[in-house]
């Protein structure tokens, strides 16, 4: 790439997946479409910069010590010793903020996968974990992994424990298609998580654990019938589902063609929905975009296998 100067790099990062039903706050997975996207660059000038944000709506803060990404590369940067490097970065938006989707574990992850390209792999993929977490905390108040992870490895992830951290890239059986619809709507993480009761009966909790062991084996034996039963929620779903117009009509909607299964993404109010084939999830992904046109609601659609290679250059 020649003199430091002239370093440049672009990189895209996965929207994500958190949750999957069952799983809160341990369980993520990855697709390909949407991501956001960075084009970063070395100066000679010393200090990180974020030179242009495209496709916020001018919400995200410029100030770097504010935004998650350049937070993110300022922490990195520190913890290698260069904390006098010159970075200039570019953001470009391709999902909305408080959407569902991951949109900022999405450009953090971008952005230190980007500098770590740059600084020619200075650290392991895993090592970036940390700083992404820590741009999760300035972005939404929670440094959780399930979205940076699945963003930052690619795949299915469990993060067994955040204290220590222990995160685990799942298996992902081929073929496994989502279709992720977002409708215009914002739902805040802080506000969906506020309204989640901080106690649950040994019942519903016992039940939950069920789900999620079903659905790790599920993901190791490939076995569809496994994934379907286990992707129920009796803990979270039943409260943040009053965030989104006719969640259980939706929900049906999507049973009724072919999916294994229905949640809600992340804190929403996108929602997504897994099944074995593209035909199946095109199919799913329209009969809830339909559906919300009924309510006078506009979404985007997509559908997308699980992506498993996480972050690339482009």
């Amino acid at each position: 790439m020649g003199d430091d100067c002239c370093k440049s790099v672009k990189v895209f990062a996965p929207a994500t997946v958190a949750n999957v039903v069952c799983g809160f706050d341990v369980l993520g997975f990855a697709v390909y479409a949407p991501g956001d996207e960075v084009i970063m660059r070395l100066t000679d000038e010393a200090g990180v910069k974020i030179k242009a944000i495209h496709g916020d709506e001018g919400k995200l803060p410029l100030d770097p010590a504010k935004n998650t990404v350049s937070a993110a590369v300022i922490d990195y940067l520190q913890a290698i010793g260069e904390p006098e490097r010159g970075v200039e970065i570019t953001l470009f938006k391709k999902m909305p903020v408080g959407s569902g989707l991951g949109s900022s574990a999405a450009s953090t992850v971008a952005g230190l996968f980007a500098i770590n390209t740059l600084l020619e792999e200075r650290l392991p993929r895993e090592a970036l974990l940390p700083f992404a977490m820590a741009g999760e905390q300035l972005a939404c108040g929670q440094g959780h992994a399930d979205n940076v992870a699945p963003a930052l490895m690619g795949g299915f992830v469990l993060i067994r424990s955040y204290d220590p951290l222990d995160v685990i890239r799942l298996h992902t059986p081929p073929g496994l298609v989502c279709a992720l619809i977002h409708p215009h709507l914002e739902v805040a993480t802080r506000d969906a998580r506020r309204i989640i009761r901080q106690q649950v009966s040994l019942k519903d909790a016992v039940q939950q654990w069920g789900n999620i062991a079903g659905l790790v084996s599920g993901l190791y034996r490939e076995d569809h019938a496994l994934i379907s039963r286990s992707l129920q929620d009796v803990i979270i779903e039943p409260v943040r589902s009053m965030l989104i117009p006719d969640f259980y009509t939706l929900k049906q909607k999507a049973l009724d063609q072919g999916a294994l299964g229905f949640g809600i993404s992340g804190s929403g109010p996108a929602v997504f929905a897994l099944s074995t084939d593209q035909d199946t999830a095109c199919s799913i992904r329209d009969a809830v975009q339909e559906h919300l046109r009924t309510l006078g609601i506009e979404s985007d659609g997509y559908v997308s296998q699980v992506n498993a290679e996480g972050p690339r250059i482009m």
